[in-house]
């Protein structure tokens, strides 16, 4: 039998390798700008085209590379950044496996110019599907251009399978806040077909986070800062009066690197024990510094997973250090709620010392003078009570006679006579749907039928209602809007803006005014009808997120999506008490939908128990 196993070729074995390493465009988006960062970069500027589907390159002011190492950048397992195996527990890079390259030039085209600062000539090199097409010398600037076009031309499957481009932009942002919040001393710039996104300086990093979330974040943060002899932390949390339903503002970073830890993030949420609503989630931006040779990064291609030699001792230092910084910044309550701050001692008086105050006694004074006496008599008061003249018995006199001379007989006696009650306490007819309903745990309406028995879950329901309302405000006609008497002003981030301007319209016809859209804010002089004043900036951000997401319901149009968000987030809560009235109002509307059986994310909302499936559980 003849052998079978054979050593795949290089191109095969790194477009395998391309299936870890680059699953979308922001993964090129984060190699490329983690090469910049290592080759010691002042300044990077990014530039994407379609998402990164069609162009995504990056330019930066670093050593730049020679004519040998442009190369060998591209081959399998070639790296500058580690020499031996022990180095691998010894990194102050962000890359050391030596893949990113030799995975993104196996399914796209790349174009590198490099220069170095000492050579007047520098290195131009096209690849292709792994092979190199052209190398010649060129004349560049200073430092590395590298630009990746045609991401996955040689693999349509996966291509295919990309999101939207709304959806992608978003995730390449994201990756860009990670490098751009972990080297506040590079200034970067973003730029996406043709228009500019990001202009980030050189700042401290509380200056970065405003230049990347807005102006108004500044006034969010609480700083976080301890340094033990197993870890230093350092950074800000967010105050949880502006906690959020999303966890997009959490960043931790270990040496500088962008990572993921359910476990760390568990010890920030039981800081923050007791100050979150049910369901928020606090932002923050921690750094952590350790030694290198107490963790593992090399757990899986993208890097953002880490092991660490004492993860308990590391939660019990996160945990205490943020809830001291709470405490000390006076963001976590004190013992006494009530207390009144203006009974506070200044700081300019904390370190004074007490002195008694002196007492000045009139000993002339006499209460009992006939001075006082007559003044207080003299005390007149503006509103006199009349007395009664007559009691309410007197409303009565003499209506005996007054009902006998009507009658014309004076002896004549009046009776009464109480009418027979015929009728029964429950009536036998047969009842119509809505025409009796109860609510049973807040959470559902039990309306009976001839059959049985339905059973409706509220919060379902009036999504229902709330969906095929706003879908036929969108496509139909404009929804109308109630005037608020003072304009809201909501602040988003700079991304979360540009999506709500790209479904400004939309959201107008639904009953959305908006006044004027300014960087990081937007005014809002008009709600919808069936919306609270409090709920729309939480309606908004619901609406931001599923946007970005745009996972479950990739094939749907725009306006599904967002009717489809903004049912959810402004319909009944389960929990939520109903009167009779609301409950058969709630029933009534819902037989008016067109599908009232399911909601809009197909989940059932009538169940149907039948009478006689009910007289067997008693057999």
């Amino acid at each position: 039998m003849a052998d079978i196993i054979q050593l795949l070729p290089d191109h095969v074995a790194n477009q395998i390798a391309a299936g870890e390493v680059v699953q979308r465009p922001a993964s090129v988006v984060k190699e490329l700008l983690e090469n910049a960062i290592d080759a010691e970069a002042t300044k990077v500027t990014l530039l994407i085209k379609d998402a990164g589907k069609t162009l995504i390159q990056v330019t930066d002011n670093g050593i730049g590379m020679s004519t040998t190492d442009a190369r060998l950048s591209f081959e399998r397992h070639a790296t500058s950044k580690i020499k031996i195996a022990e180095d691998l527990f010894n990194l102050h890079t962000k890359g050391f496996r030596g893949e990113a390259l030799a995975s993104i030039a196996a399914i796209a085209h790349v174009e590198l110019k490099t220069k170095k600062h000492e050579t007047d000539i520098g290195t131009k090199i096209c690849v292709e599907g792994s092979k190199v097409i052209e190398q010649e010398p060129s004349v560049v600037p200073s430092g590395t251009t590298i630009a990746v076009k045609n991401l996955f031309y040689n693999i349509p499957a996966r291509r295919n399978f990309l999101k939207s481009n709304p959806v992608e932009t978003r995730h390449i942002i994201d990756e860009f806040h990670r490098v751009a919040l972990a080297h506040p001393q590079v200034s970067f710039t973003m730029s996406h077909n043709g228009a500019s996104v990001f202009n980030l300086p050189e700042s401290n990093l509380r200056q970065r986070i405003v230049n990347i979330f807005g102006n108004k974040t500044n006034e969010k943060l609480v700083p976080v800062e301890e340094e033990t002899d197993i870890l230093k932390i350092e950074g800000f949390v967010m105050k949880p009066d502006f906690a959020k339903k999303s966890r997009g503002e959490q960043f931790f970073f270990v040496n500088d690197r962008f990572i993921k830890s359910a476990y760390l993030n568990h010890a920030i949420v039981s800081a923050f024990e007791g100050l979150l609503k049910n369901g928020y989630h606090p932002g923050y931006f921690l750094f952590l510094n350790v030694d290198p040779k107490t963790i593992d990064i090399n757990i899986h291609p993208t890097k953002t997973e880490i092991k660490f030699d004492d993860e308990h001792s590391m939660y019990a230092m996160l945990r205490s250090t943020v809830k001291h910084s709470l405490g000390q910044f006076s963001i976590a309550p004190v013992l006494d709620f009530n207390r009144e701050s203006s009974l506070d001692t200044p700081y300019d008086y904390a370190k004074k010392r007490a002195v008694a105050p002196t007492i000045d006694v009139d000993r002339s004074f006499n209460p009992f003078k006939e001075d006082a006496k007559s003044k207080q008599s003299n005390i007149s008061f503006p509103y006199k009570r009349e007395k009664n003249t007559a009691s309410w018995e007197s409303l009565y006199v003499g209506l005996e006679d007054d009902i006998s001379e009507i009658n014309g007989n004076t002896n004549q006696q009046i009776t009464f006579e109480s009418e027979q009650i015929t009728g029964k306490l429950f009536d036998e007819e047969n009842t119509e749907v809505g025409q009796v309903t109860f609510q049973l745990q807040n959470k559902y309406i039990i309306s009976p039928i001839k059959s049985g028995m339905m059973v409706i879950h509220q919060n379902l329901a009036h999504q229902r209602v709330l969906y095929e309302e706003l879908l036929k405000n969108i496509t139909l006609q404009q929804a109308i809007s109630q005037q608020l008497l003072f304009p809201l002003q909501l602040h988003f981030s700079r991304p979360d803006m540009e999506v709500l301007k790209k479904v400004q319209e939309q959201l107008e016809h639904t009953g959305f005014v908006f006044e004027t859209f300014e960087e990081d804010a937007v005014n809002v002089s008009g709600i919808p009808v069936s919306l609270i004043e409090s709920q729309a900036n939480q309606v908004l951000e619901q609406l931001i997120t599923d946007i970005e997401n745009e996972v479950p319901d990739a094939g749907f149009s725009q306006n599904d999506l967002l009717v489809k968000s903004m049912a959810k987030s402004m319909a009944i809560k389960s929990g939520t008490r109903l009167n009779k009235e609301e409950q058969e109002h709630l029933v009534n509307q819902l037989f008016l939908c067109k599908e009232p059986s399911v909601s809009p994310s197909n989940k059932p909302v009538i169940v149907t128990l039948d009478a006689n499936d009910m007289d067997k559980k008693f057999m």
